[in-house]
């Protein structure tokens, strides 16, 4: 009996000072939702992830993000609006494809978009609206971030492709 009540009691104490269980469901580090500095949203079964919008020295913006449409039915990414300026992609849209997605800047980027004028500083946020065919267009409040560090790479306006396996030499 005495061993029980002390496998409970370490039990219990284990719980309470780990923290698990103390605060229930309603934890503040069981609700982080946002894990980088991209804003997250959906639209229908459309995934919009990591939306970042990187200040380039002309006084321009890239786009950084990744669209994923999680349903059979194809959609289509139309368009782009940063800080009130329409985008310039590199297709005039998107298809979307059931779990293909649409990754704008980085090494595994399959398009790339950027706004000529972004009127606004690094640390900012700004608004940003992206519209498909189908799915209900989206609204987002995107943080500007320099074109450094993490960033420093992103607006070259180059996709990123694999390079070509080397030939066999004879």
């Amino acid at each position: 009996m005495k061993k029980s009540a002390g496998l409970v009691l370490v039990a219990g104490s284990v719980l309470l000072l780990s923290g698990c269980g103390a605060t229930g469901p309603d934890a503040p580090t069981r609700n982080i939702k946002q894990v980088s500095d991209g804003v997250e949203a959906n639209s229908g079964s459309v995934a919009v992830r990591d939306i970042v919008i990187v200040a380039q020295p002309t006084g321009g913006a890239a786009i950084v993000g990744t669209f994923i449409n999680e349903a059979a039915t194809t959609d289509a990414l139309t368009g782009i609006t940063v800080n009130g300026v329409a985008a310039t992609l590199s297709a005039p849209s998107f298809p979307l494809l059931q779990n293909k997605p649409v990754i704008f800047s980085g090494d595994t980027a399959n398009a790339t978009g950027s706004v000529a004028t972004l009127s606004a500083a690094a640390g900012t946020r700004v608004p940003v609206v992206v519209t498909f065919k189908n799915a209900a267009s989206v609204t987002l409040s995107a943080i500007v971030r320099a074109k450094a560090d993490y960033f420093s790479g992103v607006g070259s306006g180059k996709l990123v492709t694999a390079s070509p396996a080397p030939s066999a030499s004879k």
